[in-house]
């Protein structure tokens, strides 16, 4: 299959939503991620997404809406869905709330509910908006891989398995969307994003926090289950300051390595380490925009270890996401 990537203009979308309504998938930018959307009621779709990705069967996906009435015919909504929609949609937060029979299986992976977000990016709601239809729409990467934030991510590993990538640049935020299960009592955060536990707080008081669920109990959100957002190198993770540049130390130098640091810590390693700097110390947006992109550096460069600097955790900022991310690429708690 020929692969055309394409800057976002008017005739690229309508390309777009003419193979969305054939039944075909099409990668997209979102202020997250990069997307890879399929009309979300065609199963046979929503088939190509699973099978562009590698992706698991069991691993359910958001559905994209271009406002959020449009939820009224997928799901059963309440009070608190349309406050939390009014407060933060479009934006990098979604809802997961009981299904209706209309939405396939394969999209929700056998569950009961339906995880809905509404994006902020112009480009996806020009599609949406275009195709006049909800998106199911995963990251676009192969399966477990680091999430694109450039539309040439998605080529690197899609390329021959989709018909089209729209290229709207880089994306503004580069981790996913916070996502709360609402079909739960209380609430509860199951994957952490931009959005943070204290910013909804207000709206959800007794919301619970970003948790591991129990093994055996089938994951309602993407991101919850697998290793995921891992570069092909082993992943290791250490505190910034002395604390890396121990561990830093400790590695074994027979391996092609690849360094992680912010600004501060990368001032202390040796010339030698030639560490790729993520971020000026303390600038924690900056680190969640670029870890995919370093992850997908690290590939590129053949690393075999990848020493990555973590960051100290808040309720209040997107720290919490950036830990999840990266505990996933190394394997903790997965």
């Amino acid at each position: 299959m020929l692969t055309e990537l394409k800057k976002v203009e008017r005739q690229a979308i309508s390309q777009a939503a003419d193979l969305l309504a054939a039944g075909e998938v099409v990668a997209f930018p979102t202020e997250t991620v990069y997307g890879l959307g399929a009309d979300a009621l065609n199963s046979a779709a929503v088939a190509k997404i699973f099978a562009a990705k590698g992706r698991p069967a069991d691993n359910p996906l958001i559905v994209h809406l271009y406002q959020a009435e449009q939820a009224e015919a997928l799901a059963y909504t309440n009070e608190l869905f349309y406050t939390l929609a009014k407060a933060f949609w479009p934006g990098p937060l979604t809802l997961i709330v009981p299904k209706k029979d209309c939405v396939p299986a394969i999209v929700t992976a056998g569950l009961d509910s339906v995880a809905l977000r509404v994006p902020a990016h112009p480009a996806a709601r020009w599609l949406l908006q275009a195709g006049k239809m909800p998106l199911a729409a995963p990251s676009a990467n192969s399966s477990g891989k680091p999430s694109p934030t450039l539309a040439d991510h998605v080529y690197q590993d899609l390329q021959g398995k989709i018909p089209l990538i729209l290229d709207g640049g880089a994306v503004n935020i580069g981790l996913e969307s916070t996502v709360v299960s609402l079909v739960s009592s209380p609430p509860a955060i199951l994957r952490p994003g931009k959005i943070s536990y204290a910013e909804l707080l207000p709206y959800l008081p007794n919301l619970l926090p970003p948790k591991a669920l129990a093994a055996a109990e089938a994951p309602r959100s993407p991101g919850m289950k697998y290793t995921h957002y891992s570069p092909q190198g082993q992943v290791l993770l250490a505190a910034g300051g002395a604390v890396f540049l121990k561990a830093y130390r400790s590695l074994p130098k027979d391996k092609k390595l690849f360094i992680i640091a912010t600004s501060q810590t990368a001032a202390l390693l040796p010339q030698e380490a030639a560490p790729f700097v993520i971020a000026q110390t303390g600038d924690i947006q900056a680190y969640a925009h670029n870890i995919f992109a370093a992850f997908r550096s690290a590939d590129a460069a053949g690393a075999e270890l990848i020493l990555t600097e973590t960051v100290p955790v808040q309720n209040d900022d997107v720290s919490m996401a950036i830990m999840n991310r990266l505990n996933k690429a190394a394997g903790i708690g997965s």
